[in-house]
């Protein structure tokens, strides 16, 4: 068997999975920096309560839960399709866990086990925690199997042709002769965690470069920008909702940290950012289940 686990922080399924997801998140050493297990604790708790009611409110406005869980399941039912492989999905923070999506699974010596966190660019915050967590569940398990890594991806050409092509598409829908811009926004972290030597910064800016090399003839301004800001502390910039309140064009967003749409996709741009540009703009899907991300997760497994 070769079975291929998604990595994912996950979204919450359900009104009440609000608390275990920011539980979960702020008791991550890699989110909060706290070595010190009961401080962090602590801190965490108080995030938490801080937090829980605001995000509850926003789920709510979702209809109660993230769209993530399901895409990634839907992901998963089409590619399961593939005889070669068996595809499932782990989350960090929510249901399903590593252990219980390990235990479904009959795992002998001579079967692999491929990880493939869906992250196009590399985080302690995201690829290497979520890494971490499956490989003590692995060995808290004692499977023997073989372990396979899917290295981040922001530099794959069929990756990056298939965010070209979603752009280009909505692209069509402006006028030929009207101004627009395209904005490429990306899941902000606090500065002190780029001092430390996360890569994340250098590969969303490269990632960045590239895809505007590629797209600088279709529009007028092509921008970076960070979004989900939190706390008063120094996180990169500029802001998202920063660069919407200055819009002189209409816009395409494209959400160039995600691969599957989730809370801070759907919501957070596509809802909250809403009151404050003047202009419009439309928030451009992730891959999802599309045929064009199925192939190119089918191509990074073939290597």
């Amino acid at each position: 068997m070769k079975l291929v686990l998604f990595l994912n922080m996950g979204g919450v399924s359900k009104i009440e999975d609000c608390e275990l997801f920011l539980k979960n998140m702020f008791n991550d050493p890699y989110i909060l920096g706290i070595k010190n297990k009961f401080l962090r604790k602590m801190i965490a708790f108080l995030i938490t309560k801080m937090r829980l009611k605001a995000m509850q409110k926003n789920y709510e406005i979702l209809g109660g839960k993230s769209p993530l869980n399901d895409i990634t399941l839907s992901l998963c039912e089409k590619l399961n399709k593939n005889e070669n492989f068996k595809f499932d999905f782990v989350n960090l923070y929510v249901p399903p866990f590593a252990t219980e999506v390990l235990k479904k699974y009959s795992l002998k010596k001579n079967d692999e086990i491929i990880l493939f966190p869906l992250y196009p660019h590399h985080s302690q915050t995201t690829v290497t925690t979520s890494l971490e967590v499956l490989k003590k569940s692995i060995d808290a398990l004692n499977i023997d199997s073989k372990i396979h890594i899917i290295d981040i991806f922001y530099k794959d050409e069929l990756y990056n042709q298939m965010i070209i092509n979603h752009i280009l598409k909505e692209n069509e829908n402006f006028k030929r002769d009207q101004k627009k811009t395209l904005i490429f926004s990306a899941h902000s972290l606090p500065i002190s965690i780029i001092k430390k030597g996360d890569l994340y910064e250098k590969h969303t800016v490269e990632h960045f470069e590239i895809l505007k090399d590629k797209l600088k003839d279709h529009f007028d301004e092509i921008l970076l920008s960070y979004q989900s800001k939190l706390g008063p502390v120094k996180w990169l910039e500029p802001n998202t909702s920063d660069i919407l309140k200055n819009l002189k064009n209409d816009a395409l967003i494209y959400p160039i940290s995600f691969c599957i749409d989730c809370s801070e996709t759907v919501f957070e741009l596509g809802i909250e950012y809403k009151k404050l540009s003047n202009k419009n703009y439309k928030v451009i899907s992730c891959p999802n289940d599309s045929l064009e991300f199925q192939t190119f997760i089918l191509s990074k497994l073939s290597l």
